[in-house]
């Protein structure tokens, strides 16, 4: 169960850190909890080369994610030459979450990668590298409305997402690494500002789960998304476009 000083219904502790690195367009460290994940978004001048020689031309944005090998309790292996499934996985989930962002078309002929690297993991790793991976990709296309390289109107809404489950019959918002284990069902939702859905997955570890339970977990997904998508346009409010 979550700790005494967190509800079934509350948030881990959230926070940015924006130009944690000082070199990309875009780049903010994501502290939910105590996972924490570097997000850093680069403005790459060219297209994929699917995307160069196809009849569409518009502009693109991609993902990588990796944990690094010591971000968990024990030391992973580096993944150097192929990514394992579920790192593949979360990286296509990360690039089709932040495409829901942006208006494709509005970038120009160029490709926006925002690189999520997980340096310390406690549950709740690709919702934490989607909702800190938008920041640093506004960060990115508002610097380059800025120096007037695209038009205004390229960022279109924000997208974050959370985790949700069903622990001991009780819907709970924003697992943790411990609260995961235990859980009975561990979904991740995306949503977009204008309140649709990116993304749902939703696993049960045991027992089937009725619709009741799923309306209630998509109810406290949505509201945990709805701090989590003021907390974003909080921070880059602050920020030094």
């Amino acid at each position: 169960m979550p700790s005494p000083e967190r509800a079934l219904d509350e948030l881990r502790p959230l926070r940015f850190e924006l130009d944690y690195v000082i070199y990309p367009e875009g780049s903010v460290l994501v502290c939910m909890g105590n996972t924490k994940v570097l997000c850093n978004a680069t403005v790459d001048e060219s297209l994929p080369r699917w995307l160069k020689y196809g009849k569409e031309r518009h502009g693109w944005i991609t993902a990588e994610y990796a944990m690094l090998p010591r971000s968990t309790q024990q030391r992973s292996q580096r993944e150097t030459l192929t990514p394992k499934g579920r790192t593949q996985e979360i990286t296509r989930l990360i690039g089709r979450s932040l495409r829901a962002a942006a208006d494709l078309n509005k970038l120009g002929e160029r490709q926006i990668i925002v690189d999520c690297d997980v340096i310390q993991a406690d549950g709740g790793t690709r919702t934490a590298s989607i909702t800190g991976g938008y920041v640093a990709l506004a960060l990115a296309i508002l610097r380059l409305e800025k120096r007037r390289v695209i038009e205004p109107g390229a960022l279109k809404q924000g997208v974050a997402a959370v985790s949700v489950g069903l622990l001991n019959g009780k819907a709970v918002l924003d697992l943790d690494y411990e609260m995961d284990l235990a859980a009975d069902v561990d979904m991740n939702v995306v949503m977009t500002a204008d309140g649709r859905f990116v993304e749902v997955q939703g696993t049960a570890e045991g027992q089937p789960f009725s619709r009741g339970a799923l309306n209630a977990m998509l109810l406290l997904a949505e509201m945990g998304i709805g701090q989590l998508l003021k907390a974003q346009a909080d921070i880059l409010a602050t920020a030094q476009i």
